[in-house]
């Protein structure tokens, strides 16, 4: 007599575009069974039956593992966890929908959103804690150098989980894993966060000068100094400095920066060679959070004083007041006056503070992962 296998936990993923179905497909490939909710029936029925996403992961076979429905309750019936992939503008509207659904619930909430509301500047935990009226603790925040169409072809990586909670850190970082993918976990949900958001407005600024035709020296200077600007802007909110120099914060901004799978990489490319903003949109197929990032990112920085200069030039060139040409002068002729290197937060350790974290990484993946995990 044969036995029927015994079936992984069960899991929702809200929003079927390339991240939410790579991260199903992370998820299955770990042992999960994955309900998709996608928006469009027919998106659905190709992911249900057909094992495929063919407009955003073309080429890539999904597991057994994976189905989908379009209908929200459908999905998240007996899920003992929900990953919530929604553009970050539209995710308000689509809490409203799911509240009833998971209010009753204590189960794990999950955001793989990189943005900020630019009505009110939250970021996406605080909209869901807002949103579905939950405890924080419930939610956790996935981030880290994670392009979709990559990982989707099983190349490895890691990424960080993080939650005020580290019991729902563990629980979801458990979860989120296979051969291929590796969880480290932190409690620094606003570093992680921020991390997550502001290197899409870093690489915006490089994929202008890409479009350009400034070369590797020019890049690298932005990405320098662009990992300053975020981590002044993100210790400012109460992030650690050390959360920036981890996989949410340099290692997202590397992936991100250099790579033409990044949505934000392509917009700012398209900038850099002369199209409007306009045009540029209409062009993505996919959102690039980047873009609508930018001037809530601005407002807040200005809250707390702190200097974004790449970010204010990136938004001169979204206005159409600034020459993409001229964003990467302004490196090195907007002050004649010697400044240092030290972030504005005055953490002259940063280096150090950087070579303890990839350190800390690569000791981690040496010892197989029987140390303590952690970001």
């Amino acid at each position: 007599m044969s036995r029927r296998p015994v079936e992984g936990p069960r899991v929702a993923v809200i929003g079927a575009g390339s991240w939410g179905t790579t991260f199903g497909k992370i998820l299955a490939d770990g042992g999960a069974q994955v309900t998709m909710w996608a928006r469009r029936p027919e998106l659905a029925q190709e992911i249900a039956e057909g094992k495929r996403n063919s407009q955003y992961l073309p080429g890539i076979n999904l597991p057994r593992g994976m189905t989908a429905t379009h209908h929200l309750s459908e999905a998240l019936e007996g899920a003992e966890q929900v990953y919530l992939s929604i553009p970050s503008q539209a995710v308000r509207q689509n809490l409203k929908a799911l509240r009833p659904l998971v209010a009753p619930t204590s189960v794990p909430l999950v955001s793989l959103m990189k943005g900020v509301e630019r009505r009110s500047g939250l970021r996406m935990s605080q909209v869901i804690e807002q949103e579905l009226e939950c405890d924080p603790g419930r939610i956790a925040v996935a981030s880290g150098p994670n392009l979709a169409l990559e990982i989707a072809r099983e190349q490895p990586t890691a990424a960080v989980i993080s939650s005020t909670s580290q019991e729902t850190a563990d629980a979801v970082a458990r979860r989120a894993r296979n051969a291929y993918f590796r969880s480290f976990v932190n409690t620094d949900v606003i570093g992680t966060e921020f991390g997550g958001v502001l290197k899409n407005l870093i690489a915006v600024a490089i994929g202008i000068v890409d479009g350009v035709g400034y070369g590797e020296n020019t890049k690298a200077s932005i990405i320098t100094r662009g990992l300053v600007e975020m981590t002044d802007f993100a210790v400012a909110y109460g992030a650690q400095p050390e959360t920036l120099q981890g996989l949410a914060g340099l290692g997202d901004l590397i992936a991100t920066c250099q790579s033409p799978l990044s949505r934000n990489n392509t917009a700012g490319r398209l900038l850099g060679q002369g199209y409007s903003f306009q045009d540029v949109v209409k062009q993505m197929e996919q959102t690039a959070e980047g873009l609508a990032s930018v001037a809530p990112v601005l407002q807040l920085a200005k809250e707390v004083g702190v200097e974004m200069p790449i970010v204010e030039q990136v938004k001169r060139v979204l206005d159409g007041t600034m020459n993409p040409r001229d964003i990467a002068p302004h490196l090195t002729t907007d002050d004649d006056t010697p400044r240092g290197e030290r972030t504005q937060n005055g953490q002259a350790g940063g280096g150090g503070a950087l070579r303890r974290a990839l350190q800390r990484a690569l000791d981690q993946f040496r010892d197989g992962g029987r140390g303590a995990a952690r970001d």
